[in-house]
């Protein structure tokens, strides 16, 4: 009775995941393309290397952004990367804020006075 059997891959360790100040930075654009009209599904992929937030226009279709957390390149080239739909890289950074803003730049409208 003293026994203990652990849960298998409990905890999931070396997997790379969204801490919460990213996702809800994420999450907060996704609503406002939503609100816009310009994206209907997400998706988010958490692995082992990498950790992916992927949008979509219609469930149907390839992920027109994919927004990526990658630990190792955090020396590099930065760990965050905006992928496109056709699988090239738009923006890559040490911080999400820079990486988001081409998305962010759809939403601006200009004003005629």
């Amino acid at each position: 009775m003293g026994v203990v059997t652990p849960f298998p891959n409990a905890g999931r360790p070396g997997q790379v995941a969204f801490e919460r100040p990213e996702l809800n930075r994420i999450l907060d654009l996704y609503g406002r393309m939503v609100a816009a009209g310009h994206w209907r599904d997400y998706a988010i992929d958490l692995g082992r290397d990498v950790a992916v937030f992927a949008a979509f226009r219609r469930a149907t279709e390839r992920p027109e952004f994919r927004v990526e957390k990658n630990p190792a390149l955090r020396n590099r080239q930065g760990m965050w990367a905006l992928i496109g739909e056709a699988g090239q890289v738009v923006k890559r950074g040490h911080e999400l804020g820079p990486v988001l803003a081409p998305i962010e730049r759809r939403l601006m409208k200009l004003v005629e006075n």
